[in-house]
């Protein structure tokens, strides 16, 4: 076997080949022949998947400068150099099926990275400099402990896969909503308790599967007619055969029991007043997003961080009239049964839920509308 793979490598540095295949060679070590002398500056794409590695070399990116792709599924990599940064062509990177506790924050100096895949590592945080690479349009963290998702995530704005199956979420970062180029969303077999108002308000967004999130009781309204899979969330299957099932369709003062925590109803049918906190929030977005020509006429607005964060990024916006929400959410309960998508995914116990800033576009919302 290191006859076979000295040739090989022997073969690659005499005829610059711009592709290597060293799959299935049981290596325990990177070799060193790809590291001596002026390395392979030619070599463009490395595939090492299905061996034994448990890490890799600092002078990687120093001989193998023009590393395009790099394929190291299924080794035993417990840590991945600093130096991995210094790959600065590097546009699809395979990390899936090892044994990552960590990734470093070097990471996300890997601007040309088009393709980013750690499946079924040990993961339970990713570095918030994952948010730096913006040319990034694939990540697939499927299968690892994560509790939270990068708050910077949404500076990745050529996002258009996220896959995070199989995690520990709670949450879904509301800034994913400003992904206008996200395309595909994967949560399933998580812990989500609730999704975001403005989830699948983008044109772009098409396909948002979150299978086995058991305390899941809502999806926001944004995703009516959009291919959707949410098998196996919501109410047990114990529970509709004790007649819970039925909840769904009574009045909005009883459905309201169990939906998700971040809906902070201090609205209903009978109150019409917005509170202050809410009336000035919505006049400060206004103001910071229409930058009216007498702006400059006003005197100057210093906000807190917290403050300005919300301004950006909203809680929601309504389903009726689009306004901007911050505080108040006046939810409508749509069962899965009356919507166009009745019948798609057996066993789904999920509703849709309309979220408006009234009770006026409350009672004049309708899915259809």
């Amino acid at each position: 076997m290191a006859t076979e793979l000295h040739e090989t490598i022997f073969m690659a540095k005499q005829e610059r080949h711009k592709n290597l295949f060293l799959n299935y060679k049981n290596l325990n070590i990177f070799p060193v022949e790809l590291l001596k002398d002026e390395g392979l500056q030619f070599l463009e794409r490395l595939y090492m998947k299905r061996n034994s590695l448990t890490t890799l070399p600092d002078n990687l990116a120093q001989k193998l400068p023009n590393l395009i792709e790099l394929y190291l599924h299924s080794n035993n990599l417990v840590i991945i150099p600093e130096a991995i940064g210094n790959l600065a062509r590097l546009q699809s990177l395979d990390l899936s099926n090892n044994a990552l506790q960590v990734l470093c924050p070097e990471i996300g100096r890997l601007r040309s990275l088009r393709h980013l895949r750690l499946s079924n590592n040990q993961l339970k945080c990713l570095p918030p400099e994952i948010g730096d690479l913006q040319d990034l349009e694939t990540l697939d963290v499927s299968m690892n402990q994560l509790m939270s998702l990068p708050d910077r995530l949404h500076r990745c704005l050529s996002l258009q896969n996220l896959t995070a199956d199989h995690n520990l979420l709670s949450h879904v970062p509301r800034q994913l909503c400003w992904l206008h180029r996200l395309n595909q969303l994967s949560m399933a077999a998580n812990r989500l308790t609730f999704l975001p108002l403005d989830l699948g308000r983008s044109r772009e967004m098409q396909f948002v599967f979150v299978d086995n999130n058991v305390d899941l009781k809502g999806l926001p309204s944004y995703l009516y007619n959009k291919v959707i899979g949410c098998s196996g969330c919501g109410l047990s299957a114990q529970a509709l055969e004790g007649g819970l099932g039925e909840m769904l369709g009574e009045e909005l003062s009883e459905a309201l029991v169990g939906l998700p925590a971040e809906v902070k109803v201090v609205g209903s049918e009978t109150e019409h007043v917005v509170p202050l906190e809410e009336l000035a929030m919505r006049t400060l977005h206004r103001i910071y997003h229409r930058r009216p020509t007498e702006l400059s006429l006003l005197p100057p607005i210093t906000l807190p961080k917290s403050l300005r964060d919300l301004l950006q990024f909203p809680l929601g916006h309504c389903h009726r009239c689009s306004q901007a929400m911050f505080t108040i959410i006046y939810p409508k309960l749509f069962p899965l049964r009356d919507t166009a998508l009745a019948g798609v995914h057996r066993r789904t116990t999920v509703s849709f839920v309309a979220y408006c800033c009234s009770s006026h576009c409350l009672r004049t919302f309708d899915l259809q509308g």
